[in-house]
């Protein structure tokens, strides 16, 4: 959780501040103390009078202070609190928990030691209410009382403003670096086949893009192009900052570069920077092809930073932050999602910029593929490679983070993927909604989670196909990806599946499961292979310990041995190169 970065206050600029106008509320509490989320009260106008009551109220007013150890009668006197008494930075982090509220938690002495706790809350986001035990509360004198209709509905209704649209006032074409816009005419041209276009003068192609407006600039062109010394001084939360740390526990970076350029020299740089530490992983495709998967996909990242700029709230004052590790990379932009948009609608809502000026330039100028498209870019290429999905679960109403995994968890879905993409044509290649679907079959997701109408396209593909009956049917993929991950030869008959393949489809099925009966294995591959070749092909795991059981008869439960995953290596070295002179090697006993 990033720190708010509002300035804090004194004690002596507390003692004048009035509660209404400087939106504060000041609580001298019962021993100097109050209760955190309503106590033992039963009363909800005396449960509301509380730490995440007031927190939830200031947030819906547009941020403010509560501030615990002072009087509330003007001129305010100081006479201390024990609230929280070195336990301020859990106190902050249970009212994120609790609320899902950003605050500042700090605590003042006067000059006889006296101490004050101030918690300062950031103010909500366009659109947003935020509520208490359900309630939506806002501050009336002295009490707490639910928001009323009016007001809740002028809130919900809010509609947000574009930012970038907006003209910036005294910004001249003076304050604008030539290189940026050189560069943008020079991505324009190319995008859009107009090699004309270079030959512009500035002011027109600021006017053609809408960045100059009756001759005033807009806050695009700052963002875009204008002097880093300009940025600094008009718009310095328009900053990157990227921290390079050797492993993810670490809490201090290695090393931390600021980057405050006009977006169009920054993004080149910031790339340079990132792909410094970058390497890649080599996939074997056959005998003598391999192919490579960087550890971070340039395309992926690129997306990233312009969503970050593009979806931004600039009226926040922190940075857009990028910490890189050898193995991830974490990217938090301040601003929630777009309204509308949310963590389960993330790749089905199309996207609206929060700078929509911002992003359509972006877009004419080829930095990005289409306005709104980048999230299903991200997934794409993300997923294509194996790696683990994009992760936003860290975003809340006030910010955006997005952590990217280099691990490739699944190699023969990464050669999968890029076979069939291979054999298709440029209008037929597979969508991000197929390669989201392909893998949740692989991870063996209920088909309950699936949507109907891309299984049924990916089953035409022959690219998946159901097993079982129709009451336990579920989906596998297509044998060319267990033949991937078995590392075999071509074959051509589901029927000849042997022991490894079909292990392949017992190991997916057990880390989901745990345990199972020779009956269900029956049902997973009914209608591919025998039960007679399947007890063999059981009894043939339990002899090499990749599955251990437990019972007899028809009692008897399977499960996967402690060490399935180093035994499996070993059977697939011995396959290829003989258990004799695994032997000699000292592999196995």
């Amino acid at each position: 959780m990033s720190k708010l970065t509002v300035m804090r206050k004194t004690i002596e600029q507390l003692k004048f501040l009035k509660e209404s106008e400087d939106k504060v509320e000041f609580k001298k509490g019962e021993g100097g103390n109050i209760a955190y989320n309503g106590g033992g009260r039963s009363e909800p106008k005396d449960r509301r009078r509380c730490i995440l009551g007031y927190v939830t109220a200031l947030c819906n007013e547009g941020g403010g202070s509560l501030v615990i150890g002072i009087h509330d009668n003007f001129p305010h006197k100081v006479i201390g609190t024990k609230q929280c008494e070195g336990a301020i930075g859990k106190l902050e982090s249970d009212i994120y928990n609790d609320t899902g509220i950003r605050t500042d938690v700090y605590e003042l002495f006067d000059e006889t030691n006296n101490r004050v706790l101030v918690i300062d809350v950031v103010a909500r986001p366009l659109g947003r209410v935020f509520k208490f035990e359900d309630i939506a509360l806002m501050r009336v004198g002295e009490e707490l009382k639910p928001m009323s209709d009016e007001v809740y509905l002028k809130i919900i209704q809010e509609q947000e403003p574009d930012f970038s649209q907006q003209i910036c006032e005294g910004l001249s074409i003076d304050d604008l670096d030539q290189s940026a816009i050189d560069i943008m005419k020079d991505k324009y041209a190319t995008k859009q086949k107009n090699p004309g276009f270079r030959s512009l003068s500035s002011e027109q192609v600021l006017s053609d893009l809408d960045l100059m407006k009756s001759g005033n600039l807009t806050n695009a062109a700052l963002i875009l192009l204008a002097k880093e010394s300009v940025i600094k001084e008009r718009l310095p939360q328009a900053a990157i900052m990227h921290e390079y740390r050797t492993n993810e526990s670490q809490i201090h970076f290695d090393k931390r570069i600021k980057f405050q350029q006009p977006f169009f020299v920054m993004i080149e740089k910031l790339w340079d920077l990132i792909n410094l530490r970058n390497g890649s992983i080599p996939v074997r495709e056959g005998i003598f092809n391999t192919f490579e998967i960087p550890l971070f996909n340039e395309e992926v990242i690129r997306e990233a930073l312009n969503n970050a700029i593009a979806h931004r709230d600039y009226k926040r004052q922190s940075e857009t932050i990028i910490k890189q590790y050898p193995l991830e990379m974490i990217i938090t932009s301040m601003g929630g999602f777009p309204h509308g948009v949310s963590l389960v609608n993330l790749l089905t809502v199309p996207s609206t910029p929060r700078n929509r000026l911002l992003a359509d330039v972006l877009s004419k100028t080829g930095l990005v593929e289409r306005s709104g498209q980048g999230v299903d870019r991200i997934f794409l290429n993300t997923l294509s490679e194996g790696k683990p999905d994009p992760d936003y679960s860290k975003s809340d109403a006030f910010t955006v983070t997005l952590s990217l995994s280099a691990e490739i968890e699944d190699k023969a879905f990464a050669l999968f993927i890029k076979t069939v993409q291979d054999s298709l044509s440029d209008e037929n290649k597979l969508s991000v909604f197929e390669i989201v679907t392909l893998n949740k079959i692989r991870k063996g997701v209920d088909k309950s989670e699936l949507d109907k109408l891309i299984v049924e396209k990916l089953k035409e593909r022959v690219l998946i196909e159901s097993i079982g009956k129709t009451k336990g049917q579920t989906y596998i993929l297509s044998k060319d990806y267990y033949e991937f991950a078995d590392k075999k030869v071509e074959y051509s008959k589901l029927t000849d599946w042997d022991a490894n393949q079909a292990f392949s489809i017992i190991q997916m099925y057990l880390e989901k499961h745990h345990k199972a009966k020779m009956g269900d294995f029956v049902k997973l591959f009914e209608g591919h292979i025998t039960r007679r070749k399947i007890k063999y092909f059981i009894a043939k795991m339990d002899e090499a310990k990749l599955l251990n059981s437990t019972g007899t008869g028809s009692g008897t439960y399977y499960f996967l041995s402690d060490d399935y995953r180093e035994r499996r290596i070993i059977i697939d070295k011995a396959m290829k190169i003989g258990f004799e002179e695994l032997k000699k090697r000292g592999e196995i006993n």
